[in-house]
């Protein structure tokens, strides 16, 4: 189901998640996303990443495919929904079950004291930092839990590090043993997590080139241990790019109307207006 080829024709993406509308991180992101794919003479494609089912809503997809034909952004191929691609992810899961790596989980956020994996984390444009998480210890591990609906699925992460070179940050190792333990493949309300299904859509749509904020940096020895897992064996390139801040510690997010996309053009901005004030942010 996956395919696995030498970084040769650069093929990267863009991957909001329609739980609100664009604001300049999403431009800024862009102008990487872009910037990068033409400069090197590679493709584009736009994944609306909308897992999170309970949050996920079409007029913000609408308003996002709007939006960034307004800006100028481009995709090369058709829209594809992660909510749309149940059978990829069940295909992926029976790989990893087939390893006995998979198990079912039924442990609350409130019985490992706060938020977690559980609750599923937005898609990548605005998905959150992952600094605080809570590490889960494999509780359920060797309890024979199936996985079943209203049951949490798990990965059996073992320790070791993952190393690679990031583009922009340069060398880096991470174990993701240490950093969040067994991971959360999807959440006892069905929903396919951020972590699983934007490893499996970077796989199977031949991704190349992951470039993001760097407040994902942490998501990558855990993606790339992922997907080796499922047969990847050649990583990506990880470009981890700067946020635009709201403050020193507080990054921007879809309610901050002064930087939405739409709320800047009901206020007469031009386009080239607002990608001259995201590009000044690169």
């Amino acid at each position: 189901m996956c395919r696995d080829i030498l970084i040769a024709v650069v093929i990267t993406r863009f991957a909001p998640a329609p739980t609100g509308f664009l604001h300049l991180g999403h431009v800024v992101n862009a102008l990487h996303v872009w910037g990068a794919a033409r400069d090197r003479g590679g493709r584009v494609l736009l994944r609306i990443e909308d897992h999170d089912r309970q949050r996920s809503r079409r007029e913000y997809e609408a308003a996002i495919v709007e939006d960034l034909a307004w800006l100028g952004f481009e995709a090369d191929g058709p829209l594809v929904r992660q909510s749309e691609r149940d059978a990829v992810y069940r295909a992926a899961l029976a790989t990893l079950a087939a390893q006995d790596l998979v198990y079912g989980c039924t442990c609350s956020r409130a019985s490992r004291g706060g938020r977690g994996l559980e609750a599923p984390p937005a898609a990548e444009a605005d998905a959150p930092a992952l600094h605080s998480e809570i590490r889960y210890p494999g509780t359920c591990r060797d309890r024979g839990i199936a996985l079943v609906d209203g049951a949490s699925w798990r990965l059996r992460i073992d320790p070791g590090a993952e190393r690679f070179d990031d583009v922009i940050l340069g060398p880096q190792a991470q174990d993701p043993s240490e950093q969040c333990g067994d991971l959360l493949l999807r959440d006892r309300l069905g929903n396919w997590t951020y972590q699983f299904a934007v490893t499996v859509d970077d796989f199977d749509q031949g991704i190349t080139d992951v470039i993001r904020g760097a407040d994902l940096l942490d998501s990558t020895g855990r993606q790339m241990r992922l997907a080796r897992l499922l047969g990847r064996l050649h990583p990506p390139r990880f470009w981890h790019h700067r946020l635009v801040m709201k403050s020193a510690t507080e990054k921007l997010s879809k309610s901050d109307g002064d930087t939405g996309v739409r709320d800047l053009r009901a206020a007469g901005w031009s386009a080239e207006a607002v990608l001259a004030r995201a590009g000044n942010s690169v």
